[in-house]
């Protein structure tokens, strides 16, 4: 991606669109939505939360799904004894592993159009300077991808588990950049304990404190700073080249 502002600056628009077509009656709620699902999978608890976290865990239409919140609270109120919550944890865990693999594949899609139509321009391009600019950057692309490809930050994924929805973009992002697919089952590893934690803290302290981590406002939060620093890196790149 040409600017590191352009993914965080679409997720805001994203949350925007969704929160006005619910405001305006146009869609109904995300929680609504899970509802009926929940009455849909009545007696079938497993394959339900499986298909709410994958939900939730795609780029975007994690916006529009509280499923992490949602799943947790299915498991609380159904009072599982210590087996079951293993079971339930992977089936949470599956279902994010499976997001971030769906990611990955739509981040290195979107990279592959980006390219062809970068190759386009080379070649149906009217002015010789764009075409030399253009192949500049293609070149430049190619080997950020080749020299990435075999490798993966380990603090930015941690970071980026901080929630779900970060997750996605993460994983995005490391299929943009043809990273390691290593990072999409080391995430599935690490989600193992993380689960497990947050079904015991949700079921020993309160939901309050699940319900803050699904709070709009608090992403919309999270995604500005991440916007932010976004713009930094635009900024500085943007001036190495003048």
């Amino acid at each position: 991606m040409r600017y590191h502002s352009l993914l965080p600056l679409s997720a805001i628009l994203s949350i925007g669109i969704m929160s006005l077509l619910i405001t305006l009656d146009i869609i109904p709620a995300g929680m609504a939505m899970l509802e009926q699902l929940k009455m849909a999978f009545e007696g079938h608890i497993f394959a339900l939360i499986l298909i709410i976290i994958l939900a939730e865990s795609i780029v975007y239409v994690g916006f529009y799904f509280p499923g992490q919140f949602f799943a947790v609270l299915l498991v609380v109120l159904a009072k599982p004894e210590w087996s079951d919550i293993l079971y339930l944890t992977l089936c949470m865990v599956l279902g994010a592993t499976l997001g971030s693999v769906i990611n990955y594949f739509l981040g290195q899609r979107f990279a592959q159009k980006k390219n062809a139509t970068d190759e386009q321009k080379v070649k149906y391009g009217a002015e010789h300077e764009v075409k030399d600019e253009t192949r500049s950057m293609s070149k430049q692309a190619g080997e950020q991808q080749n020299s990435s490809a075999k490798s993966y930050s380990l603090k930015y994924l941690l970071i980026a588990m901080i929630h779900i929805n970060s997750l996605a973009f993460y994983m995005f992002k490391q299929g943009e950049q043809n990273r390691s697919f290593t990072v999409v089952w080391f995430a599935g590893l690490l989600n193992l304990p993380y689960y497990l934690l947050l079904i015991f803290a949700t079921s020993t302290l309160s939901e309050q404190v699940l319900q803050l981590a699904e709070n709009t406002m608090l992403l919309l939060a999270i995604i500005s700073i991440w916007l932010l620093v976004c713009l930094y890196l635009d900024y500085k790149h943007y001036s190495s080249r003048h």
